[in-house]
């Protein structure tokens, strides 16, 4: 009881705050600082905010493990300054560069990517990769931009993304903008040709309902990963999300072990 009362104060009075990164922008985070000079990273996904049931679960874990944490919304996302359309990959990989050098500074890390998340946090070995003791990808989608979405749009709204640079999308229930400069930026970010030779913790979660992402990403994502203690977990009743309190309990247990093998 005095553990959730005193989480839910925390929550209440610390939960978000913004950051100018420049002169137009401003990012909104959450950052708990802990001394273990251990941190938590998580990076939401495509036109994700932080208000969501992940963001709020790894950070009870990291406030009930000791550890430190930090999320944020990428430009053009959730409460975040910023036109949507005119982010991109490169764009939101240097901003979480620019968090975790603020925020993080030279304190080992976990990242933990939810989808594009994923992409993102693979971008950050290149900077981090001596300080990165763990990854833990979640419906994992490096390259979506190109494999899920261009190579897949029909001839007409080809055409119209290239000669307008910008198209509704229908997914499901949701609308939204895609524009060209995004696709082409993502075709900059390749990453399933690299190998990586850091010796981390790598465990990719897939759910086996993933309607939007086949498992084979998770899959492509350990092949790259050489020197890793590596691991699959799919969740049988899981979707792409894997928001349900099963599947977050799993994902705890699975960080849980990581961090005491790095601690």
């Amino acid at each position: 009881m005095y553990y959730t009362k005193k989480l839910n104060k925390y929550l209440y009075m610390k939960k978000y705050k913004f950051l100018r990164i420049s002169k137009t922008k401003k990012l909104r985070y959450i950052h708990n600082y802990c001394s273990k000079k251990l941190y938590v990273i998580f990076l939401p996904g495509f036109m994700s905010d932080i208000e969501g049931k992940k963001p709020q679960s790894f950070l009870r874990f990291a406030l009930k493990q000791k550890i430190g944490f930090l999320t944020f919304e990428y430009s053009g996302h959730g409460k975040s300054s910023g036109k949507f359309t005119l982010g991109n990959i490169s764009t939101w990989t240097k901003e979480t560069s620019f968090m975790i050098k603020k925020f993080v500074k030279k304190n080992y890390f976990i990242l933990i990517g939810s989808s594009m998340g994923a992409w993102i946090a693979l971008n950050q070995f290149k900077n981090f990769g001596k300080q990165i003791k763990g990854f833990v990808g979640i419906g994992s989608a490096p390259e979506f931009l190109t494999r899920l979405m261009w190579n897949k749009f029909p001839k007409k709204l080809k055409k119209q993304l290239t000669s307008t640079g910008i198209c509704q999308i229908e997914s499901g229930k949701y609308k939204y903008p895609i524009s060209y400069q995004l696709i082409k930026d993502g075709r900059k970010n390749k990453i399933f040709f690299k190998k990586f030779k850091h010796k981390i913790h790598l465990t990719m979660f897939h759910g086996k309902k993933d309607e939007v992402v086949p498992v084979i990403f998770s899959k492509k994502i350990l092949r790259i990963f050489k020197r890793a203690k590596k691991k699959l977990i799919i969740i049988k009743k899981g979707d792409h999300s894997l928001s349900s309190v099963r599947s977050l309990k799993m994902i705890q247990n699975e960080l849980k072990r990581i961090v005491k093998n790095i601690s």
